[in-house]
């Protein structure tokens, strides 16, 4: 590849970035980790909890029963005008009808999508098995120790469980 299609998609960066850096110390993963921990936390405050999912139905069928009313009162206006000025009145009706049902359909929309942003969120948490309040690893920093050293370690250690 040449260098100007390098630096056109950006390639020449990336070999920098990927280039072997020094070695992350404990206080450097420490420190990520609790941005980490702060960046999960925000994501969670911008998932409100979905209340109300039940009125949905109501404000509906409140929705429904008043455009049927409306819907009626200018049918029977429409009936009782003069014939060039009743399809102005059909078509207001109709339009008024589309227009509510829309708004409506667009509320319980979102409450879906908010719903299953939270259900998504729930199982990603359930196949990671996480638990905050359980620790799930330890670590231990090993200085100085030679591969001989290190696999008498483990060796010792596999004994153990044995």
């Amino acid at each position: 590849m040449t260098r100007k299609l390098e630096s056109l998609f950006g390639f020449d960066e990336v070999e920098q970035q990927t280039q072997p850096s020094a070695p992350i110390t404990v206080e450097e993963t420490q420190s990520a980790m609790v941005e980490i921990d702060r960046t999960i936390d925000k994501i969670d405050a911008a998932l409100p909890t979905v209340y109300g999912l039940d009125s949905s139905d109501t404000d509906l069928d409140d929705l429904a029963s008043k455009a049927q009313e409306t819907f009626d009162d200018l049918m029977n206006l429409g009936m009782n005008v003069d014939s060039r000025y009743a399809s102005e009145i059909f078509a207001v009706a109709g339009t008024m009808l589309g227009h509510a049902l829309t708004a409506k359909t667009a509320k319980l929309n979102k409450k879906l999508k908010m719903v299953d942003l939270q259900l998504k969120k729930l199982k990603i948490d359930q196949d990671r098995g996480e638990d905050p309040t359980v620790e799930t690893a330890h670590g231990v920093v090993l200085n100085n120790l030679s591969r001989n050293d290190l696999l008498e370690r483990l060796i010792g250690n596999r004994d153990q469980k044995n």
